[in-house]
Formats: structure tokens, sequence, C-alpha cells
């Protein structure tokens, strides 16, 4: 086969494909109220309304002790069936961190950078499909030092 047929045939392939449709939340814009909380309760509550989470199911990877609170690297997995994933801290004058919507049959593998301005804690939450709330909360020291001392 040719080169010429074989891009044709790949376009034609591509424009008959079905395209999955991507719906992402713009929740700065949405729930603005949870992006000026200063406690994480107060900016889930902004965000979820008044939700009591079940403590199950979530995964938060994060040092225990960060020698950089300028880069502290913070995992969340959940097998959840979720419509959103939101972190959230405690150290910094603004509690929420990220929210992100999980798309149709997306996995929660997520991964991100924060800053904390000290010790405190990271709470993730998972927004399930089922119309339940899932949690998990991580204490996190950060170096006074810079190097673990």
């Amino acid at each position: 086969m040719d080169r010429r047929k074989f891009l044709g045939l790949g376009l034609a392939a591509l424009a008959l494909a079905p395209l999955t449709k991507l719906n992402a939340t713009d929740f700065r814009k949405e729930k603005p109220d949870a992006w000026k909380a200063e406690k994480p309760a107060d900016a889930i509550k902004a965000l979820y309304g008044d939700i009591k989470p079940e403590e199950k199911g979530v995964t938060i990877k994060a040092p225990k002790l960060a020698e950089n609170g300028g880069k502290i690297p913070v995992f969340v997995k959940s097998d959840i069936d979720a419509k959103s994933v939101a972190i959230f801290q405690d150290a910094n004058p603004r509690a929420a961190v990220a929210v992100w919507t999980v798309p149709e049959d997306g996995i929660i593998d997520y991964g991100i950078t924060i800053k904390m301005k000290g010790s405190g804690k990271i709470t993730a939450i998972v927004e399930g499909k089922d119309g339940k709330f899932y949690s998990k909360v991580l204490p996190i020291e950060v170096s006074k030092g810079g190097c673990g001392g």
C-alpha cells in the first residue's frame, strides 16, 4: 500500500471513530467560595455542601517529612467510580489545592506538586457516582532547616 492510501484510510478511520466527550467543570468559576476558604472544612463545604465523607477507599502518598515545603509531591489513588477528586491542605492561607473532574471510566491516579508554608494535613475527597463522599487525611511535617533537621 502506498503512503497516500495509508494516510487517507487512517484519516477516514479517525473521522468515523466515536470520539469520547470530555466534560470538565471549572470549579474556580462554579464554586469560587471554595477557593477563598482558609480552612479545609470550609472549602469542602463550599465545594460539596454539608457532607460526611467515609474514611475509606482513598489513598494519599506523600513524604511524611518534606525536606522542601515549596515542592511536595502528592499522589491520590482510588478504585471508587467517581465524579470528582479534590485536595485540600491546612498549612497555607487558602485551603483548596486542586479539583479534578473524573472522566467516564476514568482511573483515579492523580499526582500534583504542592507548596506548604509549614507542617499540616492534606485531605483528599472523592465524590462517588453513588452519591457518597470518601476521604483520606495525611499529616505532613515540613522540615524547618531544609535538611531534615
